[in-house]
């Protein structure tokens, strides 16, 4: 219950000082007290018994001191958690850029490239806790889906929700490899990395795949390059007026530019024909060198006097009850 608590006012428990002194008094005061009718001889009371209730009457002065106790504690007010927790973890930067066009739901990989490559990705960002990541999706065009974040939960939320159609339709590679690297030229940590996932040719965007590329040496980002769809024809869907229909398409990858893209950033290039080929991405990533990144947790108090004050009035009453009832003192 007093793990973690701290005090707003902590000035006022100098106040619990008092209590013992108030003890003191309490005790010389009773010790001095002298009877108010004076016998020549008290051999005939020595036998009577004595009631409870001269014991007991002190009950009310010790209710009285635990109230004016928790009463003190109550005005220091007591908080638990704390404003912000800073730590350091170890980790690289990390960005996913995820292509989304309509030819990611060919189904050469299992359930189709896109759920595919959601999947083995989840999986990755579930096995890397210390990282930041971010993702970028692009199709005819690109942006940012999630910037750099500690968050993996969002991550997870967003990678499961992500679905073809999104964007128009279309391959710019450059576009999306130059978002990612918006969002990491800024980065301070020792590591860098972009993991590219595609499976078409680039055929739309602004920017150059080479350009994009240059930028990307520049800002001293690795760029992991991965070419999605099995070799030869894969199992495309059509819509057709009879619903829709898979058919046979040739699987066109620009191979010679994404393994120039990783060459020139010091990545590496994969040709992903199933899921277990994008774990070996995973494993070169686990070999690079990790930064230390600084997280600040933001966590809300919590005022814990509110128990202390209700506890303190609750000991005031049952004081003012007896003192009242079973302590009740007649006077003349």
């Amino acid at each position: 219950m007093f793990e973690n608590i701290e005090f707003a006012h902590p000035a006022w428990l100098w106040g619990l000082l008092v209590i013992p002194l108030i003890i003191l008094w309490y005790v010389l005061r009773h010790k001095c007290q002298e009877a108010s009718v004076r016998f020549s001889d008290l051999a005939d009371f020595a036998e009577l018994p004595k009631s409870w209730k001269i014991y007991g009457r002190h009950l009310l002065f010790v209710l009285q001191m635990l109230a004016m106790a928790l009463l003190i504690v109550a005005i220091a007010r007591p908080q638990s958690s704390a404003t912000n927790q800073k730590s350091n973890v170890e980790g690289i930067d990390i960005v996913l850029a995820q292509d989304v066009s309509g030819s990611m739901l060919a189904r050469d990989l299992k359930p189709d490239r896109l759920g595919a490559s959601k999947n083995v990705a989840s999986d990755f960002v579930k096995g890397r806790p210390g990282d930041r990541m971010g993702l970028v999706i692009f199709s005819g065009e690109s942006f940012t889906q999630v910037p750099l974040t500690t968050d993996h939960g969002v991550m997870l939320d967003m990678l499961k929700e992500l679905k073809s159609g999104l964007i128009e339709d279309g391959t710019a590679i450059g576009d999306g490899l130059a978002t990612s690297i918006n969002r990491l030229k800024d980065s301070e940590a020792v590591s860098k990395v972009v993991i590219l996932l595609t499976d078409g040719l680039n055929n739309a965007g602004s920017v150059d795949p080479y350009t994009a590329s240059e930028m990307a040496k520049l800002f001293g980002i690795r760029v992991y390059t991965i070419g999605v769809g099995s070799l030869g024809t894969a199992p495309f869907p059509v819509q057709t007026p009879f619903g829709v229909q898979f058919q046979q398409m040739k699987v066109e990858i620009d191979e010679k530019l994404l393994r120039t893209i990783a060459d020139e950033t010091g990545g590496k290039y994969f040709r992903a024909t199933s899921n277990k080929k994008l774990d070996e991405i995973y494993q070169e990533i686990d070999k690079l060198e990790r930064s230390k990144i600084e997280v600040t947790e933001f966590r809300r108090l919590q005022e814990e006097y509110y128990p202390l004050v209700a506890i303190a009035l609750a000991l005031l009453l049952l004081e003012f009850l007896l003192r009242k009832t079973v302590f009740r003192t007649i006077t003349a």
